[in-house]
């Protein structure tokens, strides 16, 4: 038994170490901590209203470019993560979201979100990031009722 745990602890600690490792790993990734007042001004700077919505945020002056807008922040299933936010920036095509409108994406499934990587500077991701990630708040499981089986 003694062997059995002392197996399955070594694998266990392989098994860590090797997502943690290799020239693709994330270890020792991290960005400074943002400003959210600046981040709602780099939101207002890029225009990400034309293509977004927000709660709490008029949109109204900005011409849309998207028939339908893609809504930021609200209830989601699961935590909005920092990372997840960063990517979906840098890289919008990575992973879109279910319930995306198919003007919002190409036909060959990519976004068309413009790409910022170019003008938008590491400070204002930082910045936008830090103020759009308290905006996602997890909804809570619903539970199905269930009644009396006779």
């Amino acid at each position: 038994m003694k062997k059995y745990s002392m197996l399955l602890m070594a694998i266990g600690a392989i098994s860590l170490t090797a997502c943690d490792s290799g020239p693709d790993s994330p270890r020792g990734f991290s960005l400074p901590q943002g400003n959210a007042e600046n981040g709602q001004q780099v939101l207002n700077k890029h225009q990400c209203l034309a293509c977004h919505t927000m709660e709490g945020l008029d949109a109204e002056e900005i011409k849309p470019e998207l028939q339908l807008r893609v809504r930021l922040g609200g209830e989601a299933s699961k935590v909005t993560t920092y990372a997840e936010l960063v990517t979906s920036i840098i890289n919008p095509s990575h992973k879109i979201a279910k319930g995306y409108k198919l003007d919002s994406i190409t036909e060959s499934g990519m976004s068309k979100m413009r790409n910022y990587n170019d003008v938008m500077t590491v400070t204002e991701l930082v910045d936008l990031v830090t103020y759009l990630q308290p905006h996602y708040k997890v909804k809570p499981y619903e539970y199905t009722p269930y009644g009396r089986y006779y």
